[in-house]
């Protein structure tokens, strides 16, 4: 036998995740991550995910739980989850930034907030990190309006511009833009030494410039090919996590905490090409970045590294910082990454010693896939 639960299908920028409304799914969290996991067909050893929902790859094994928020300064409560594609785990110690574009459309069209045209603005509570989103949704007859001519690299076509207004994101999970209290670390992995700097801003993320790990920062297929140096990549961020408090062991981490931190390489502008072999100008740019998704090279870069890396890039000190080749300007950053450029606008008050990033905007497409019910079977429902 097997329950049948309502669900939605929501791409969020370049991700894709399954939402449910908090209701439909069982009240206790063990069984819930049961559930959940089963519905996308997780763990699957051959990592597939061929019996559920999971696109089989990280950016498309995320899961959205929304409700309404009972605070009248949010609209909705949403819990992201990273959903392991071959192990038994539902990471909830971060949030996506894209997935979290789709979240305000959700609630426009499931009757969630009352809404005005042409723009609802939707407060989100964004429970992974305990911080506020505002979410400017296009609307039309009284639904999200997806249609339009805004496009963004590694999604195809276009559609309408969602702003996220990412409220005082810094110390979204540790509780400090600076966790460790520097604004760089060494890490020491046999004898060699790597810089790095970590920095919480709407999720932890740990920085590396590209030459110490004998790159250009042009690469893609040379990281996702080589499995010794994902296996370098995951041994860094796998320490920067201890580093965090969150896990006591580098082993730990990559079995247990595989979104964060997040990892990303670092470099000067330099011409490289995208995966749709576009060639960019550097002079197109402020940095050039890759960054890592669940051990696997991210296809363009996530939204909650691009707002560590942004803020990252305004202060002084860290090794983001260090590979400017020009003034940043008052406006967006921008960010060349493997599917094309990314511009991040981020306020920071540059208190000395204590900077704050007071917001960061970003902007993003969203599209409401499918809707209906997904089946689990009997057995996960129960304890056990």
């Amino acid at each position: 036998m097997q329950r049948r639960i309502p669900a939605v299908i929501m791409r969020g920028g370049t991700s894709k995740a399954v939402f449910f409304k908090e209701s439909h799914l069982p009240s206790d969290p063990g069984i819930r991550d049961k559930v959940i996991l089963a519905a996308f067909g997780s763990p699957d050893p051959y990592r597939r995910q061929v019996d559920g929902l999971g696109g089989a790859v990280s950016t498309t094994s995320k899961v959205a739980i929304i409700s309404v928020s009972s605070d009248p300064a949010y609209d909705v409560v949403y819990l992201f989850g990273q959903v392991s594609i071959d192990r038994p785990l539902v990471d909830y110690k971060g949030n996506c930034g894209n997935i979290s574009s789709a979240v305000g459309p959700f609630a426009v069209d499931e009757g969630l907030v009352p809404v005005t045209e042409p723009v609802t603005k939707v407060r989100i509570y964004q429970k992974n990190t305990n911080k506020l989103i505002i979410a400017e949704v296009p609307v039309h007859n009284g639904i999200f309006n997806e249609e339009g001519d805004f496009s963004i690299p590694g999604v195809p076509g276009t559609g309408s511009k969602i702003a996220l207004r990412f409220v005082d994101p810094g110390g979204s999970v540790t509780g400090a833009l600076f966790p460790t209290g520097n604004l760089r670390d060494t890490v020491t992995l046999a004898g060699k030494k790597f810089e790095v700097t970590i920095i919480d801003a709407s999720n932890p993320c740990v920085f590396v410039k590209a030459k110490s790990l004998g790159l250009t920062g042009a690469e893609k297929e040379e990281i996702e090919n080589s499995r010794e140096l994902k296996d370098l990549i995951e041994a860094i961020r796998a320490n920067a996590a201890v580093r965090l408090g969150l896990t006591s062991t580098p082993e730990e981490a990559t079995v247990s905490c595989q979104a964060v931190p997040k990892i990303g390489i670092v470099s000067e502008p330099i011409p490289y090409t995208t995966w749709a072999n576009t060639l960019v100008d550097p002079e197109s740019v402020h940095l050039c970045a890759r960054m890592m998704s669940m051990g696997t090279l991210h296809a363009s870069f996530p939204v909650s590294g691009s707002i560590s890396l942004a803020a990252a890039a305004r202060i002084q000190g860290t090794v983001v910082n260090d590979c400017l080749k020009r003034n940043l300007p008052e406006e967006d950053i921008l960010i060349g990454h493997p599917g094309g450029i990314m511009p991040v606008g981020v306020s920071i008050d540059v208190t000395p010693g204590s900077p704050r990033v007071t917001e960061a905007v970003i902007y993003r497409t969203a599209r409401r896939l499918m809707e209906g019910y997904v089946f689990v079977p009997e057995k996960f429902f129960h304890a056990g």
